[in-house]
């Protein structure tokens, strides 16, 4: 028996769950560009939470269903290199792009999703018996930015500028690492590898979700800050807990890919990011000088 049975509530396809991500996600990045004016309302950001989850959901789908999962991973990392370099840019030779007020676009979760697809295909080698090439594929991308933080240290030590230089331009770009990653990074490397390992049974993937995003966005905030957490702060600042409301919509997945443009997906995200940005520097210079 199929272990992902349907039922009358599954009735998204994985381009209607991509829609829902798109819409929760311009919501978010609407306040993540303007909150500056103090009149983006706070509830734009937390529909926003049901973004990356829903994404990082159908991103997984996606390496599963796939017919070419190189070309697949492929398609994701060059915009993530890409956008990488562009974020790179703005620290090092960008400064006149750069809002008045010193911000400027940190949006790397495409990076996070190419990280975890080699991950992902390191089980899947694993799975298959090919264990040198499953565990070489999955121990990298977690010990990389350790080593790649021993070697910064060096070269801080030691007065190698420009070493240092070429180090972070390949973290930023070719060799992402999911601890220098502010928009996802070892959150969704982690939470990738749950949804996944619970692939073949959608109750438990959705319990073992909501379970990481409890833990993970709720408990480790709440030990951080010491148990002196009050209930406002986990609406007013550290939402992130949220994002387990993606387990409804993702409950409601019919496992059918529906109808759509897949090519939408990948360049709506960097094109919206870049054009919400520059209206935001627009608006900031109206209001501000």
């Amino acid at each position: 028996m199929n272990k992902l049975t349907n039922s009358t509530c599954q009735y998204l396809s994985g381009f209607a769950l991509k829609y829902i991500a798109l819409i929760c996600m311009v919501l978010d990045h609407i306040h993540y560009f303007f909150s500056f004016t103090g009149k983006i309302p706070l509830f734009f950001s937390w529909a926003g939470r049901l973004a990356a989850p829903l994404f990082l959901f159908c991103i997984i789908e996606g390496f599963i269903h796939t017919r070419n999962r190189k070309k697949y991973f492929l398609r994701i990392y060059l915009l993530s290199v890409l956008m990488g370099l562009i974020q790179f840019s703005f620290y090092n030779v960008g400064y006149s792009l750069v809002r008045g007020d010193g911000f400027f676009p940190q949006n790397q979760m495409l990076a996070s999703f190419a990280i975890l697809l080699v991950v992902l295909q390191g089980i899947d080698w694993c799975e298959k018996k090919k264990r040198l090439p499953g565990l070489a594929a999955i121990m990298i991308p977690f010990v990389l930015p350790y080593i790649v933080i021993m070697l910064l240290s060096f070269c801080a030590s030691g007065g190698y500028v420009k070493t240092a230089f070429f180090i972070n331009l390949l973290v930023y770009t070719v060799l992402p690492c999911h601890l220098f990653i502010l928009d996802g990074g070892t959150a969704v490397l982690l939470c990738g590898c749950v949804l996944y390992l619970f692939r073949k049974y959608r109750t438990k993937q959705a319990a073992a979700y909501a379970a990481f995003v409890f833990l993970w966005d709720f408990v480790r905030i709440f030990l951080y800050l010491k148990g002196n957490a009050s209930v406002a702060i986990f609406f007013t600042e550290a939402y992130e807990w949220m994002e387990i409301f993606a387990v409804i919509p993702i409950l409601c997945y019919n496992g059918t890919r529906g109808r759509g443009s897949k090519k939408l997906f990948y360049w709506f995200y960097p094109v919206h990011i870049y054009i919400l940005y520059a209206l935001s520097c627009i608006v900031y210079n109206c209001l501000y000088k």
